[in-house]
């Protein structure tokens, strides 16, 4: 178990990356403590009923990218990398928090639901995303270089379809979603004022769009047939920036986040008006840990993947 200060504590949290960090052999350079992170993988293959494992160290890349296999693939990563840090004598914290599916991430690491629990609900999740928009019809796109303000206005001027910011990430790089045709249009339209760049990501589930609310309404009566706990800990979520008070409103937090934006420089914001200054990222790639850096000046990230990086943080932790 982790072993720490209340001091040290408060100043650090733990945050978790979503979809788009998932590569074929993620997890497998973890030295002497892969077995933890292989029984990881294998609780989530039992509760799954196929190899997860077999698919993130042998692909096919298309394959683990299928939204319904990267969800659990990506939240078992995120929980086995956490569970390698919790077996050593390293600083422990009093705030989580997850980007997109990360929450869920969070969610089990802070105590509120159950490890298989979870595999299997963000499985469905998937499904049910992939389900709601047929293959083709949506899109995603980051703009970089925009203001929040302007990239709403590019997608409000879009008459037709469907199309808005869905993922505020740091300043000058938002996420929008939609039918495709609209995105493209909007995608136009951040030229027009100003974007650097206007890049389409690689998804056909345009996520946290409203074209996903359909998806929202099943997925919450998943949500409300499994066993939550308020978590041990402050958990940040994405819809609101800040705690829920009840499971009740955890199970709702996780329901409209399917279909309204993440506010992740919000919640980033508020983890250090809490008197965090520094992020540890579970998971893989380091796409938060960047994040970071852009949104607060005043904060650090630090990812943790694999046995190089943990030996990396812990040092520079030791160090503070």
């Amino acid at each position: 178990m982790t072993t720490s200060s209340s001091d040290s504590s408060s100043k650090i949290a733990f945050i978790f990356p979503g979809q788009g960090s998932q590569s074929i052999g993620m997890m497998s350079d973890w030295g002497d403590y892969q077995s933890i992170v292989d029984n990881c993988f294998n609780e989530a293959s039992e509760a799954l009923g196929y190899d997860l494992k077999s698919i993130i160290t042998d692909g096919p890349a298309e394959k683990l990218n299928n939204t319904e296999i990267t969800q659990p693939a990506m939240l078992a990563s995120g929980v086995a990398s956490f569970r390698v840090w919790e077996q050593l004598n390293t600083p422990s914290a009093n705030i989580y928090a997850g980007h997109s599916l990360g929450e869920y991430s969070a969610l089990v690491c802070a105590g509120s639901l159950q490890y298989t629990d979870a595999i299997k609900l963000v499985a469905e999740r998937g499904r049910l995303m992939q389900s709601a928009v047929a293959e083709g019809e949506g899109a995603m796109a980051a703009i970089i270089g925009l203001s929040d303000e302007d990239v709403i206005k590019a997608c409000e001027s879009v008459e037709e379809g469907i199309v808005s910011a869905v993922n505020f990430n740091s300043p000058g790089q938002v996420v929008i979603a939609g039918n495709k045709a609209s995105v493209e249009n909007a995608m136009d339209n951040c030229k027009q004022l100003g974007a650097k760049r206007t890049l389409p990501l690689p998804v056909s589930v345009p996520s946290h769009s409203a074209l996903m609310q359909g998806a929202a309404d099943l997925l919450h009566q998943q949500l409300l047939g499994i066993s939550m706990k308020m978590p041990a800990f402050k958990v940040i979520h994405n819809q609101n920036a800040g705690q829920a008070g009840s499971v009740d409103e955890i199970r709702e937090l996780l329901k409209l986040q399917l279909f309204q934006p993440v506010l992740w420089v919000d919640c980033v914001n508020n983890i250090n008006q809490n008197g965090v200054d520094t992020l540890i990222e579970f998971g893989p790639g380091k796409v938060l840990t960047g994040l970071t850096r852009r949104i607060n000046k005043a904060m650090t990230a630090h990812a943790v993947f694999n046995l190089e990086s943990l030996e990396k943080t812990k040092q520079i932790l030791s160090e503070k």
